[in-house]
């Protein structure tokens, strides 16, 4: 690997295809045998620090259509947080049915499971069938492993009935040393940023595209006001850049003036403090308040002069749907990709039946999405989010401090790469964005 890490880091990157590819490497883990060591614990209560591992693992047989990447740097998204806490269920059952599908699938069948859902990396080896990419490409990786043996497949990737998250439902994930993806996850990497910076974008950009943007998802216009929930935080993030790139009006929601500050720097103008207003959209556990989501609609329109949001971003869930609800407007969307505070939802279905909105249900993206998200990231339309870097030996840490949402936009992870700030190639067009590259760093 030091070979190899050598070569990246002084730009011989046509040696690298060359050079050796060790029967090892230093892997982030969880381990099949422990996935009941925080049984009887409340959610909060469970530490990743405790099952997440540091170790070496061998470097699996590369198939056709793959490729193996030198990962530099990776970045924790949520579903890492899951993985580590064995929630809502361990991921062991994921690589099961994956290995039953195919011989080739077998491999991703282990007692262990390699987990990260991004990186930034170069191309070390290419298997049959493989010609977009050749050792030494420069790339990010989306998250989208499909088999694309199914016709639901092939107008929308994400149909595939064999669709996987890579890193979540997939082995040979990008928080590694070396990672294994398929061809076409593979994108170019931004010319103007980081190892780091650039790892952090992908997941959370991606899905905030096709949740907003994306004719799959919302289908965004100019004009459109977007109530965005978490509007400082991984998704949240993308989406208020999104909505401003792309001539809507967010609302951002946040939960303290701190948050609201770093809306206020990517150009917010609307934003409502939760915490400051302090509302309560449930009177009980079992009870949720109208009163309050009519109090939270009366202050979006105050803030927009008078305008209901056409579409509403949503990923909490549980706690905030029945508002979400309520507050879009007649024949608005509600378009949810995640349930961060519960799964389970409840609304009044009145406000959504009478008033002809629609709720649309986004997860992730496809290809075509991924790489126009990570295009608009390589032309300086949309800026990556990163607040802080770990080393590798940290990760344990830095998915607590995700878990515990101790962080502001996406926490980043070095692999190969020694230090921060490596990677760059166009400093001219870095400078001209490098106050909103800097957004979220030191938050």
């Amino acid at each position: 690997m030091e070979k190899i890490r050598d070569a990246i880091l002084s730009g011989d990157l046509a040696a690298v295809g060359g050079l050796d590819v060790p029967d090892h490497y230093r892997a982030v883990t969880v381990h099949a045998d422990e996935v009941e060591m925080f049984a009887g614990l409340d959610t909060p209560d469970k530490d990743p620090r405790k099952s997440l591992h540091i170790e070496d693992v061998a470097t699996p047989e590369l198939g056709p259509g793959e490729a193996l990447i030198a990962v530099m740097a990776s970045a924790i998204n949520y579903n890492t947080v899951w993985t580590s806490i064995f929630e809502p269920v361990d991921t062991f059952g994921f690589l099961r049915r994956y290995g039953k599908t195919s011989e080739l699938a077998k491999r991703h069948d282990l007692p262990y499971h390699i987990v990260g859902s991004d990186l930034a990396g170069v191309v070390l080896r290419t298997g049959p069938g493989v010609g977009a990419w050749k050792p030494g490409d420069e790339v990010v990786a989306h998250c989208l492993s499909v088999e694309l043996e199914h016709p639901d497949g092939h107008n929308d990737t994400m149909m595939d009935p064999e669709q996987r998250i890579w890193g979540f439902e997939t082995n040979f994930g990008g928080l590694a040393e070396i990672a294994l993806v398929k061809s076409n996850q593979l994108m170019p990497k931004p010319a103007h940023l980081t190892w780091e910076e650039a790892a952090s974008p992908g997941l959370v950009n991606s899905t905030a595209y096709r949740q907003l943007v994306s004719r799959n998802g919302a289908a965004m216009k100019q004009g459109d006001t977007v109530l965005i929930w978490g509007a400082s935080g991984g998704l949240g993030s993308y989406a208020t850049q999104f909505a401003l790139n792309g001539g809507a009006t967010p609302v951002c929601v946040v939960s303290s003036p701190a948050k609201a500050e770093i809306c206020r720097k990517m150009g917010a103008e609307l934003i409502i403090d939760r915490s400051a207003e302090g509302y309560k959209f449930w009177s009980d556990e079992n009870t949720q308040d109208p009163r309050e989501w009519k109090r939270f609609g009366a202050k979006i329109r105050e803030l927009t002069g008078g305008d209901d949001p056409d579409i509403v971003f949503e990923h909490p869930g549980r706690e905030t749907f029945g508002a979400s609800v309520f507050v879009a407007k007649r024949g608005g969307t509600i378009v949810t990709c995640a349930s961060t505070s519960g799964f389970m939802h409840q609304y009044d279905n009145r406000y959504l039946w009478m008033h002809l909105k629609r709720i649309v249900g986004s997860h992730f993206a496809n290809y075509r999405e991924a790489s126009e998200a990570n295009r608009l990231i390589a032309k300086g339309k949309i800026h990556p989010t990163l607040s802080k870097v770990y080393a590798l030996e940290d990760t344990g840490q830095a998915a607590y401090d995700v878990h515990r949402n101790a962080h502001q936009g996406k926490v980043g992870v070095l692999c190969l790469a020694p230090t921060e700030g490596l990677g760059v190639h166009d400093e001219e067009m870095r400078a001209k964005h490098i106050n909103a590259i800097n957004n979220f760093r030191g938050i």
